[in-house]
C-alpha cells in the first residue's frame, strides 16, 4: 500500500476533529489546554472552537481558575443535545436498538428476539420496525439524527457493506445489509463488526476513553475482539482484525467451525459453558450446589443465565467451569499483551454478565505474572462499564466516531 499525501482542506477537517476529540474526551477543557495537548497554535484552536460554537456542537460552560492563580479560562464542553445517533446490534439471537446523544449516553434502548427466518429480507423488516419504534419513543427530531450505526457478526466486507457468510447465520452469504437497512430506514448507515463497534463504544464513552492502546474482548453468542492502537481503530488489511475468539488455546481441543481446533470461542461461548456444566452435573454422584436439583428435574432449566447467576453465588460446579473459561481468555490476553503491548484490556458483553469480576480477576492475575514486559509495567484489565449494552452503544458510537473523531486513514487517503 503506497503512502499518499494530503491537501489543506483535509488537514483542516482533521484538525477540527482533533480539537473536538479533546473536548469530547475531557470533562471540561480550555482553549489553552487544547493547544498544549494537540500542538496546534492558539490561533488555530480559537478559530476551530469558534466554528464549533457557531454550529452548536460545543458549548462554553463558565470559567475555571488556573492552578497558578492567573486569569480564568473559559471551559468548553461537548453539547450532548446537539445531535443523536441510532445504534442497531444484530445478534443471531437478539436485536437491540438504541438512540444515544453526542456523549454516547443512551436515551432509549429496546430489544426483541431476532426472527427465526433465514430470509435476510424478513430480518431486515424486523430491524426497521424496531428502529422506527425506538425513534418514536426517543422523540428526537429527524433533523438531529446523524445516522444509524449497525453492529453485525463478521466477517464483513466493509467496502461493499456486505455480510460474508457468518458461521452462525445460515444463508447469509454476501448479503448487502448496509444498503438494505439504509433503504428500509431512510438513514445513512455505518456498518462494522459487532466487537469492533463495541470497542469504539468503549473509546467514546467507556473504559477505553482517553486510552491510547487497548484491546476489547466481546462476549456474546460468539467471542470477538476490537483493537484501538495509538488512538486509532485498527481493522487490519481485510478490515476484520480482532478475531480473538479464533485463537487456538487447546491444540487438541474440539474442532471449531472456522477449521481450527481448540479455539477460544469454541471453549467459552455460552453453548460450550452450558454443555460443560451439564456434563459435570450428570457425572457427579453428590447433590452439591444450587444447580444439582434443577438439573435433575429439568436439564434445560440450567441455561447460561442460570449458570452465570450460580457462579456469582459461589456454586462449585458453575464457578469451576467459569474460572476455567476465564483461564482460556487469560491465555489469549497474555498473547495480546506480548504481541501488541497494549495499555488496557477490556472485557464486556452479555456473555459474562453477573461473572465479570471472576473473569477480570483471572485475567488480571495472568497479566501480572506472565507477559514478558511485566517487570516494566502490568497491563490493566477492566470490565466494561457499558455492560450488556456495549455492542448497541458501540453501534451508535460508529456514527459519532466516523463523524467527529480524527481519522488518520481519511487524512492520508487519496
Amino acid at each position: 500500500m503506497r503512502q499518499a499525501g494530503t491537501n489543506l482542506p483535509k488537514v483542516g477537517r482533521y484538525n477540527r476533529a482533533v480539537v473536538l476529540d479533546q473536548i469530547q474526551l475531557a470533562d471540561g477543557i480550555s482553549r489553552v489546554e487544547i493547544a498544549q495537548l494537540t500542538g496546534l497554535t492558539p490561533q488555530t484552536v480559537s478559530g476551530i472552537v469558534r466554528r464549533l460554537l457557531d454550529e452548536g456542537i460545543v458549548r462554553e460552560d463558565g470559567a475555571s481558575r488556573v492552578a497558578s492563580g492567573g486569569k480564568p479560562r473559559t471551559t468548553l464542553r461537548l453539547n450532548a443535545d446537539a445531535g443523536s445517533a441510532v445504534g442497531l446490534h444484530f445478534d443471531p439471537v437478539e436485536l437491540t436498538c438504541a438512540v444515544v446523544d453526542l456523549m454516547g449516553r443512551p436515551l432509549v434502548i429496546r430489544k426483541r428476539p431476532t426472527p427465526a427466518s433465514t430470509d435476510p429480507a424478513h430480518v431486515v423488516k424486523a430491524m426497521a420496525e424496531l428502529v422506527a419504534d425506538v425513534l418514536a419513543e426517543a422523540d428526537v427530531p429527524r433533523s438531529r439524527i446523524l445516522g444509524l450505526g449497525l453492529a453485525t457478526p463478521g466477517p464483513i466486507d466493509q467496502e461493499l457493506g456486505t455480510i460474508v457468510a457468518p458461521p452462525q447465520l445460515a444463508h447469509w452469504n454476501r448479503v448487502p445489509l448496509q444498503k438494505m437497512i439504509s433503504e428500509a430506514t431512510g438513514l445513512p448507515v455505518t456498518m462494522d463488526n459487532d466487537a469492533t463497534a463495541a470497542a469504539i463504544g468503549e473509546r467514546w464513552s467507556g473504559a477505553g476513553k482517553g486510552v491510547a492502546d487497548f484491546a476489547y474482548f466481546f462476549f456474546g453468542t460468539g467471542i470477538g475482539g476490537g483493537l484501538v492502537l495509538n488512538h486509532q481503530v485498527y481493522r487490519g488489511g481485510s478490515l476484520n482484525a480482532g478475531e480473538f475468539g479464533h485463537s487456538s488455546v487447546l491444540p487438541d481441543g474440539p474442532e471449531c467451525y472456522c477449521g481450527n481446533r481448540g479455539c477460544l470461542e469454541r471453549l467459552v461461548n455460552p453453548s460450550a459453558i452450558v454443555a460443560e456444566v451439564h456434563r459435570r452435573l450428570a457425572a457427579q454422584s453428590d447433590d452439591i450446589g444450587v444447580l444439582s436439583q434443577p438439573f435433575a428435574k429439568d436439564p434445560s432449566s440450567v441455561d447460561h443465565t442460570a449458570i452465570q447467576l450460580a457462579a456469582a453465588a459461589g456454586d462449585p460446579v458453575a464457578s469451576a467451569v467459569i474460572d476455567e473459561a476465564a483461564e482460556h481468555v487469560a491465555s489469549v490476553a497474555v498473547s495480546i499483551a506480548n504481541f501488541i503491548d497494549v495499555d488496557l484490556i477490556v472485557l464486556g458483553g452479555h456473555g459474562i454478565q453477573h461473572v465479570e469480576s471472576r473473569y477480570v480477576d483471572v485475567v488480571a492475575a495472568a497479566l501480572a505474572t506472565r507477559p514478558l514486559a511485566r517487570s516494566i509495567r502490568v497491563v490493566k484489565v477492566k470490565a466494561s462499564p457499558l455492560g450488556t449494552d456495549g455492542a448497541v452503544v458501540g453501534s451508535a458510537a460508529l456514527v459519532l466516531h466516523a463523524t467527529y473523531s480524527p481519522q488518520l486513514s481519511a487524512l492520508l487517503a487519496d
